[in-house]
């Protein structure tokens, strides 16, 4: 990112104009040289890493190359509102919803079979009576792992693979690791 005087970003193949009123070319940015750069009080700033916005409110970045972030809250926040009663869901409702979301597509395709026995008593195959139940296992045992966390550093851990001694993940982090069919 190219700030102008600590006041203005300025964006490559963009023109731009001084103090002065003067407009200078969209090319400035390849064309200057850094020395000719500095002389206008344009200066490089390195951009920070980002916080990752499914675990902050995220602002920025500003022109010093920084963001400004704050936690999102865990549990559910209601606010009254001109005598009005409004709930934001926290982090935690937000997963729930989505697990729940994630198990519900990973049975659709078998629901099929759910239905067949219902209607008209014909068995559901073992190997997806297994999967299914294995799903509504892991979409409890998730739920469990997101209402049982803390605080924030113990979300954000359920978002983790695990790793070998070397860093190499050896499986899914536990918010993703979901039964496969035919497994």
């Amino acid at each position: 990112m190219f700030v102008l005087n600590n006041t203005k970003e300025l964006k490559p193949g963009k023109s731009w104009v001084d103090d002065n009123g003067l407009t200078h070319p969209s090319n400035w940015a390849t064309a200057w040289s850094t020395d000719e750069k500095t002389a206008y009080g344009i200066k490089e700033v390195a951009i920070q890493a980002k916080p990752d916005d499914k675990f902050y409110w995220v602002d920025g970045p500003a022109l010093d190359g920084t963001w400004t972030s704050t936690e999102r809250s865990l549990d559910d926040v209601t606010k009254t509102v001109d005598g009005v009663s409004v709930t934001t869901l926290g982090l935690k409702s937000q997963w729930i919803i989505k697990t729940k979301e994630t198990a519900n597509s990973l049975l659709a395709p078998t629901d099929w079979q759910v239905v067949a026995k219902a209607e008209r008593d014909r068995a559901i195959d073992s190997n997806v009576a297994t999967y299914r139940a294995a799903v509504v296992a892991k979409c409890a045992a998730i739920e469990k792992s997101i209402t049982d966390a803390s605080d924030l550093a113990a979300f954000k851990a359920l978002f983790d693979s695990p790793v070998d001694s070397d860093g190499k993940s050896t499986g899914n982090a536990p918010m993703y690791d979901w039964p496969v069919l035919g497994d």
